[in-house]
């Protein structure tokens, strides 16, 4: 008799609602792995003016390394391929008398680096 229940069972196949459960867990799943998807391309989407910015603001710390004394005529905006930043320079003496300098650079639609260098203090003559 208990061969015969589990036998029938077998046979008889999906009920609906299973089939509605089955459904609904892979739908889950499925928006799931299109919203990781979706974050990972935004991600990577972003990662192309940050790489600017860190370009614009290498570029920023080299002039300022090379032309200290002459510093002053530097622009204050950076063309890098289609984006444009943005870029600002603060300076602090440290106590080993070199000059702390802090380079932002900021693109238009808010992407950004920060760049943190020490350069040696150059004595006019």
């Amino acid at each position: 008799m208990f061969r015969r229940l589990i036998t029938r069972r077998a046979a008889r196949g999906m009920t609906l609602v299973e089939l509605a459960v089955a459904i609904f867990v892979l739908t889950i799943g499925s928006i799931a792995a299109l919203r990781a998807a979706d974050q990972s391309a935004r991600v990577v989407g972003g990662e192309m003016p940050r790489l600017l910015a860190r370009i614009a603001a290498r570029n920023r710390a080299e002039e300022l390394q090379l032309l200290a004394p002459f510093s002053g005529g530097l622009p204050g905006q950076v063309r890098l391929g289609d984006h444009v930043f943005t870029l600002t320079t603060t300076t602090e003496r440290t106590a080993a008398g070199l000059t702390q300098t802090t380079i932002t650079a900021r693109s238009d639609s808010g992407e950004g680096a920060q760049l943190v260098v020490y350069i040696p203090r150059v004595n006019p003559r």
